[in-house]
């Protein structure tokens, strides 16, 4: 059972049944017959029951390519970072398992509350917030998007939040959410400049990010894997801005915004003179192209939300989920 944040009465849902049927509906005029632009009108992203079954679709989807490690069963429900993540991860799987997952159990997402910005253009996006049966107490947080009326709904980010960590989100009197523009300048940090000044604070550090496990633990992880004897590791860190990698924000309730963005990493390791890498895994030795002798590098995709305060203070780095998706030995 699934359930919004707004709460709204008849007004809201008549008005939400009126948007709904604009997306699609051609008005006869004196003039002929004129169709609304959705990319010039400003309206909900979704209608809640559309956005609970993009959930239902993308979860029916996600089991049935887990069960059978094949990506072809959910690529219509999945893109941008989470779905870069998601199809390395069966591509491993289905190179170690030919005959599918047997470790597979199902993935239910209930207590389902939906956020639906009202906005012009494409893409279209929504936020979808669910309890899972995987991950402990976080939640899982997701970001569906698509790029036009004839076009599925994907989920594009998915991350896992602590209940607490979750803001409440500016909402008019229809329930409807605020989407906040990528150069919008009410923010520490512009929402479209997050990726780059995240993989800049990863390289040489600053007060840009709070303290936490992804910003100043995973700094302090990585130097004291570099200090391991015989083995050299270094690190690449840039941003990911393009398409379905694209950041997108929310306004809370105070001013700031929730943004989901992506970054991309690199780790090369490089073994001492006379000796070798070894390849961590089975996982990783399946997305591996090349021989491995003296060095390894490993590609991952990392998809983060983050609390971007009004005015000055750090960035809070809420949840991030990151994934290898290739590698190349040498």
């Amino acid at each position: 059972m699934s359930r919004d944040r707004s709460g709204r009465g008849l007004r809201g849902r008549n008005r939400r049944a009126l948007v709904a049927a604009s997306l699609t509906a051609w008005t006869l005029t004196t003039s002929g017959c004129v169709v609304v632009h959705g990319e010039r009108e400003v309206l909900p992203a979704a209608t809640r029951a559309e956005a609970a079954r993009a959930l239902t679709q993308f979860t029916d989807a996600y089991n049935k390519a887990d069960r059978a490690y094949d990506s072809s069963l959910d690529a219509g429900h999945v893109t941008g970072a989470f779905g870069a993540i998601d199809s390395a991860r069966l591509k491993a799987g289905r190179a170690n398992n030919p005959g599918g997952n047997a470790r597979h159990t199902p993935l239910t997402l209930t207590d389902a509350k939906f956020t639906i910005p009202e906005k012009a253009g494409w893409p279209r996006w929504f936020v979808a917030d669910a309890k899972g049966s995987k991950g402990g107490s976080a939640r899982w947080l997701m970001v569906f998007l698509r790029d036009g009326l004839g076009e599925p709904w994907r989920a594009a980010y998915v991350t896992l939040v602590a209940p607490a960590d979750i803001p409440r989100f500016r909402l008019d009197e229809d329930g409807w959410a605020e989407a906040v523009p990528a150069s919008s300048t009410g923010e520490a940090v512009a929402p479209g400049e997050l990726s780059e000044r995240y993989a800049a604070y990863l390289r040489g550090g600053g007060k840009t990010f709070a303290d936490g496990p992804s910003t100043s633990g995973w700094r302090r992880v990585r130097a004291q894997q570099a200090r391991k004897p015989g083995l050299v590791r270094q690190y690449v860190d840039q941003p990911l801005t393009r398409d379905d990698f694209a950041p997108l924000a929310l306004r809370t309730a105070d001013g700031g915004a929730l943004v989901f963005f992506t970054s991309h990493h690199f780790e090369k390791r490089t073994a001492a003179a006379g000796t070798s890498v070894t390849v961590p895994n089975r996982d990783v030795q399946a997305l591996t192209k090349g021989e491995v002798k003296q060095s390894l590098t490993l590609e991952f995709v990392s998809n983060q939300v983050a609390l971007d305060p009004s005015g000055a203070g750090p960035v809070s780095v809420l949840g991030r989920v990151q994934g290898l998706t290739a590698a190349r030995g040498e």
